[in-house]
């Protein structure tokens, strides 16, 4: 049986197709049209999917979509009603997308995918829910959903057991624990639904000083984690913005304009938002597991994107053990709608060995072939080496180690936000300069941003104040303290890259300046990633190496021989590997006039 999950029409839309009860692919839909964040119908990633299964549309036996319309457009219409005439714009501006297409998604979805059967729509949180538990190792299980808003729910505690999944308690809109987040990152001068992990990276450089601001007046926090936000200070139900002049009042001062130099002020409100949402979190995490007396926890929705509190959740051993949608935000969405019809509505068993999660590593994206790679690079001229996979390895680690930053393009391509090693840029941790360089030469990024841990499985424990897996780079543990190095007089005052050039432990690279690191771990299953660290580790004794996104910034990830030769160009990386073949930067400079074809991919 083979079914279509579908996300789409807020932000990352995706696709995911299940055969069988088993993920045979799935991906965003940004991965192909280099849309950052693109929210359009899935066209590509749907026929991706379904290339890669072998069928048409017209072959499938169902069709899930992540959320229901016909609910978000009673929210929309409920909402204006309450702020009449406020908000009249934004209505006005929302009402025609509604009206032509939104209200009518059967039929669209149908007529976009060619398909005659029926479409099956489930509720945003039961989505995120079932992309939470069915994937997880776990037979049971509590769920925790968090995020800005699905149609009514903005977060809910469920319950998952064999093959069912149910919500049993929900936070209602306008009362969002992702709403308050996301209006401190509009606040802060970031872009709302993709930049509060900027505001999560800045926060360490700053002091709670709001945070009994933000409780004596935004926020009503109950002892089960449910809480009212004060709506008199924002303006997202009625407004165009997230946060208003009264807010503005509080934290003294208007929004801080994008781009702008940071100040203080913004350190000191990323921290304070980010400690109040680990106490949402923490307090959330308790209630699910008194409600359920699970021991275990299943996480998904964009909130359970923010690392730092997944850890902290970690740390205090709420519940025994936790696993985490990789794909956490709406494109997970996706994955929850397929394996929803597979296993709730189909009736079709789910055994979890306690183990394994079924994602496969977040590897569900598109694979290229040497032939398809070396096809590329003959074409367009581009000067290359090819090498046995040993001998690859094996230079790759030697160039790591010599301090050069490397493109590694190799296997499928992830799903979710984070790259895992199959489109990933990898540098040396131990080499203090290497943060600053992957930022402001590679990344073309703020420089406060920290950078990834990868660390083989085995070694985690060595490095981290870490004892369980992190495959997915969505957990944040401290670097162990015989690995620190105490900031010296002077080194205090220093701020952003010169505070970032100074070493604060001997894997410097992937050390914030609170000592955190975000990890990713790597076993043997990661087919991408696991043989160059184990070479890496196998010639320096280290088993760490710094892993960023094979992007830059305001790009989405890359995702064929193409868009990563046109990264690599565009950078200051020194080598990419794609496959069996090694590009030399330096070698490059002879095939430039060969290269026109790369302007139509330059950045805006």
């Amino acid at each position: 049986m083979d079914i279509l999950g579908i996300s789409a029409f807020y932000h990352d839309s995706a696709a995911c197709l299940v055969r069988d009860g088993r993920i045979v692919a799935a991906a965003q839909e940004e991965r192909f049209t280099r849309k950052k964040h693109d929210p359009d119908f899935p066209k590509n990633a749907v026929a991706y999917c379904l290339k890669t299964g072998g069928i048409q549309a017209s072959g499938l036996d169902m069709v899930g979509f992540y959320d229901k319309p016909i609910l978000k457009f009673d929210r929309l219409l409920q909402t204006y009603l309450a702020y009449a005439p406020r908000g009249f714009e934004s209505f006005r501006m929302a009402i025609p997308l509604w009206v032509k297409e939104k209200l009518w998604m059967r039929d669209l979805v149908r007529e976009a995918l060619g398909y005659a059967g029926k479409v099956h729509f489930l509720e945003h949180h039961e989505s995120h829910a079932a992309s939470a538990f069915f994937p997880s190792p776990f037979q049971e299980s509590a769920i925790l959903t968090m995020d800005g808003v699905g149609e009514w729910a903005t977060s809910s505690i469920g319950r998952g057991s064999d093959n069912k999944v149910s919500l049993l308690k929900e936070l209602h809109f306008p009362h969002s624990l992702g709403m308050l987040y996301s209006a401190f990152t509009y606040y802060t001068g970031f872009k709302v639904n993709s930049g509060e992990y900027k505001v999560m990276g800045l926060a360490p450089y700053g002091e709670p000083k709001h945070v009994a601001a933000i409780y004596e007046e935004l926020l009503d926090l109950k002892a089960d984690g449910s809480f009212k936000l004060n709506m008199e200070y924002f303006d997202y139900c009625a407004g165009l913005t997230m946060t208003n002049k009264k807010f503005d009042r509080l934290f003294g001062g208007p929004p801080r304009e994008p781009e702008s130099k940071l100040t203080q002020r913004e350190m000191d409100l990323a921290r304070s938002v980010q400690e109040v949402c680990e106490e949402v979190m923490r307090r959330m995490a308790r209630h699910a597991r008194a409600l359920t007396g699970s021991r275990n926890l299943c996480l998904a929705g964009g909130v359970a994107l923010n690392c730092v509190g997944n850890g902290k959740l970690n740390r205090e051993k709420i519940f025994d053990r936790m696993w985490i949608q990789p794909a956490a935000g709406d494109a997970g969405g996706a994955v929850g709608a397929a394996l929803f019809l597979w296993h709730q509505v189909q009736g079709q068993p789910r055994r979890a060995d306690g183990e394994r999660d079924s994602m496969q590593a977040a590897l569900l994206g598109p694979a290229f072939s040497d032939a398809e790679i070396e096809s590329f690079l003959q074409e367009r001229k581009i000067p290359y080496e090819r090498l046995e996979r040993r001998a690859l390895l094996d230079k790759a680690a030697e160039m790591i180690a010599k301090g050069n930053v490397l493109g590694w393009f190799q296997g499928r391509m992830e799903f979710g936000p984070r790259a895992l090693g199959a489109r990933s840029i990898v540098g040396d941790a131990r080499n203090v300069e290497m943060q600053s360089k992957m930022n402001l030469k590679i990344k073309f990024r703020e420089s406060f941003r920290p950078f990834a841990p990868i660390v083989l499985r085995e070694k985690v424990s060595d490095y981290f104040e870490l004892d369980c897996a992190s495959p997915y780079m969505l957990l944040v543990a401290d670097v162990r303290p015989e690995r620190r190095r105490p900031m010296r007089d002077g080194e205090r005052e220093l701020w952003g890259i010169e505070r970032l050039n100074v070493s604060r432990s001997d894997i410097p690279a992937v050390t914030h300046v609170d000592y955190s690191a975000r990890i990713q771990t790597v076993d043997p299953e990661n087919e991408s990633f696991y043989p160059l660290l184990r070479r890496f580790y196998e010639k320096t004794g280290c088993g760490v190496l710094v892993n960023t996104s094979f992007n830059v910034r305001g790009e989405p990830i890359v995702c064929t021989p193409q868009d990563a030769y046109t990264c690599f160009m565009r950078t200051h990386m020194d080598y990419l590997a794609m496959g069996s073949f090694l590009v030399e930067k330096t070698s490059q400079s002879a095939a430039e006039e060969d290269q026109s074809w790369m302007k139509e991919f330059a950045l805006d």
